[in-house]
């Protein structure tokens, strides 16, 4: 399937049904974000939202690539990457990270992170696939 990736630049009614369809795809705990916080999520200068299409203009799934400057250099982090069940097994979510990884680098960001967890097996298999290493490291998170 012939799948074209590019980063949203604007915020169209596809754009905000894709995430109604798809986030629950990724986490039943959170809601789709709105129209709102998509407009904030595409004007921030530090996330790049980018969408994979088929042919016809239908969005088969996205991913979040944060970049961020911190004392030590440029990090980019892959965050949220979805692609819609019809459409995995099908390149695209090799599409959308090996995108990411061009824009991280385009940018100068020397690597790029994610998380994920085990029991996404496919996934799993295609961040070894594209490079990607285990880090030897604890992920530690704070809910107040």
């Amino acid at each position: 399937m012939p799948v074209s990736v590019s980063t949203a630049d604007e915020v169209t009614d596809d754009l905000v049904e894709a995430f109604v369809r798809l986030t629950p795809q990724l986490s039943s705990s959170s809601p789709p974000p709105d129209r709102e916080q998509l407009v904030e999520i595409i004007a921030s200068p530090a996330t790049h939202l980018l969408v994979a299409r088929d042919d016809d203009g239908t969005i088969l799934g996205s991913l979040t690539l944060v970049l961020f400057r911190i004392p030590t250099g440029l990090r980019a982090w892959i965050e949220d990457v979805v692609v819609d069940g019809e459409a995995r097994g099908q390149g695209v979510g090799e599409a959308l990270n090996r995108y990411a990884i061009d824009v991280a680098a385009e940018r100068g960001a020397r690597s790029v992170d994610l998380t994920s967890r085990p029991s996404r097996e496919a996934a799993n298999r295609l961040y070894r696939r594209l490079g990607f290493e285990p880090r030897e490291t604890n992920v530690y998170r704070y809910q107040g």
